[in-house]
């Protein structure tokens, strides 16, 4: 058998879908005590995981709805998951933002649910203007005769990192009567995110992504109106046994499809979380350095909006392109040139473009992974200003 010893280990990790996820040293310390399949199981003596006293998941679910300014709170197998509940009690059109992550179109699909895209500005910057969220609506009722039921919109996106206004977007869809699912999973459990102020009727979060758990886990947070319908429980009756199982929640698959580390994990780093939402200015403060330092080298040009408000960025990078097409390992030559530096992350063969993230990093590592482009940069002839 192959050896199963992660690459990356001891090496600065960059991945843009990892950073968030770095677990705290209260998770790491539990992995083994927890790790062995449905571990919360045996605690289980309500039906469901979610009402488990001990360890206390009933009540982190509450603390947790807190936290995001919502009523009630469910886990998820994932942020792809949450969407899917989210949209399960709909019918007809849903608008969403033409960054989205491809699992909002497969949730609405596996809904039924007739797609509708608002534009964004397109390159250099990509954002998405609020304003546009009105113009579709209008555009859906004029193409299919009624109002969208359902509106999406990903708060921070995973190509460019632009975060849009959400308050203006759940403000627009107020006026239209429409609901709104906010997409954070690339930010709540970075910064603040609280549904209450921003005027959304659901938050999808990624655990996995952003609140320092293992995979696969996500967070669906809502109103109490809206969760009788998402949440609700199994009519289903056996024809023959007569059996029923009334406390089973049908959008979870009975029950929140997490049984075990993940979200003993989630709920290890949450004091964790709660208190570094508070430092996000501070992170985007080394992300806005980074993009200057990064600018400095040939070529290299930021895409997404300015200035950059968020630490997962998108690099145009034409002039490590140029070096790939002449150099033997084509493509790769950065991903292993980074390696060799002690930086892990980049997708390996991509140079046309380069997307990283640099939360949580130190300022030294931040200059470090800064530093190591210049080097590669300077030792393929490219000019670094000082």
């Amino acid at each position: 058998m192959e050896r199963l010893e992660r690459p990356s280990k001891g090496m600065i990790n960059i991945h843009p879908i990892q950073r968030g996820g770095i677990l705290t040293e209260e998770a790491r310390k539990l992995l083994l005590e927890w790790g062995d399949g449905y571990s919360l199981c045996d605690l289980c003596f309500e039906g469901r995981v979610d009402l488990i006293d001990n360890p206390p998941v009933k009540k982190f679910k509450e603390e947790v709805a807190e936290f995001l300014g919502m009523d009630d709170v469910r886990f998820t197998a994932g942020a792809r998951h949450a969407k899917f509940v989210a949209m399960s009690g709909f019918r007809g059109a849903v608008v969403l933002d033409s960054l989205a992550h491809y699992t909002s179109y497969i949730a609405a699909e596996l809904n039924n649910l007739k797609v509708y895209e608002v534009p964004n500005t397109g390159y250099p910057e990509f954002r998405i203007e609020a304003e546009r969220y009105a113009e579709t609506f209008e555009r859906v009722k004029e193409e299919i005769g009624e109002w969208p039921s359902l509106a999406l919109l990903t708060h921070a996106d995973y190509r460019y990192g632009n975060i849009t206004e959400a308050r203006k977007v759940a403000k627009i869809c107020e006026e239209y009567g429409i609901p709104l699912i906010l997409n954070a999973a690339y930010t709540s459990g970075l910064m603040e995110v609280k549904g209450d102020e921003i005027g959304c009727e659901f938050i999808v979060a990624s655990g996995h992504k952003s609140w320092a758990a293992t995979a696969p886990i996500g967070i669906l947070a809502t109103s109490f109106e809206l969760a009788e319908e998402v949440f609700r429980t199994s009519e289903v009756r056996g024809t023959w046994s007569g059996r029923a199982f009334t406390k089973k929640e049908v959008t979870l698959f009975g029950c929140s499809p997490v049984y075990g580390l993940p979200l003993i994990t989630l709920m290890a780093s949450f004091p964790r979380v709660k208190e570094r939402v508070k430092r996000w200015s501070k992170e985007v403060e080394k992300a806005r350095w980074f993009v200057r330092e990064m600018e400095k080298i040939e070529g290299v040009q930021l895409l997404g909006e300015r200035p950059k408000n968020h630490t997962l960025m998108n690099f145009e990078t034409a002039s490590f392109n140029a070096i790939a097409k002449r150099h033997r390992r084509r493509g790769y030559f950065l991903y292993h040139e980074l390696k060799e530096r002690g930086i892990f992350g980049v997708h390996p063969g991509m140079t046309r473009n380069v997307k990283i993230n640099i939360y949580g990093l130190s300022w030294n590592e931040v200059e470090v992974v800064a530093n190591a482009f210049k080097d590669i940069a300077e030792k393929y002839g490219l000019e670094v200003e000082d």
